[in-house]
């Protein structure tokens, strides 16, 4: 089983529509990836007041837990290195307070919905979030490859 984690995608209307939060990592698991914001469920804690938490860490924003949409789950597998495995919880919100900024952690940023930068991500974000993004709640399974980079296999448990 891989370590809990939350993830959580902001979402507003932009100048030229739908747009998603994400951020660059600049330390840590990922380091100069783009990637969704969030981390690891600490003990006791549900997986929607860990998503509060981390988005108040990682960009300075206030979430209610009771008004983030559940998007689904993605599993993920890295047999190369199993210390990686991951069982993520996701979630979507377009309601939260306080000003987005830069913290040691993440430089975030505003990203088209149907133009995200996968080229910067982890190489098997396009195969699950465009489907989250699109409000379409999914459970995902993903194993990495021997590089820990490229995605051996992706399978959509449910949608």
């Amino acid at each position: 089983m891989g370590a809990p984690v939350a993830l959580c995608f902001l979402l507003r209307e932009g100048p030229l529509g739908r747009e998603v939060l994400l951020g660059r990592k600049k330390r840590g698991f990922g380091l100069g990836k783009v990637v969704g914001l969030g981390g690891h469920i600490e003990p006791g804690e549900t997986p929607a007041e860990a998503a509060v938490r981390e988005l108040a860490e990682e960009a300075g924003v206030v979430l209610d837990a009771a008004l983030l949409t559940p998007a689904g789950s993605v599993d993920f597998r890295f047999p190369a290195r199993p210390a990686w495995d991951m069982e993520c919880t996701m979630f979507t919100s377009t309601v939260w307070t306080g000003e987005i900024g830069e913290t040691e952690e993440i430089a975030p940023a505003w990203y088209p919905v149907d133009r995200l930068p996968v080229e910067h991500m982890w190489q098997d974000a396009d195969h699950w979030l465009p489907v989250v993004l699109s409000g379409t709640v999914g459970d995902f399974y993903v194993e990495m490859a021997e590089d820990n980079e490229t995605v051996a296999r992706f399978v959509v448990l449910g949608q």
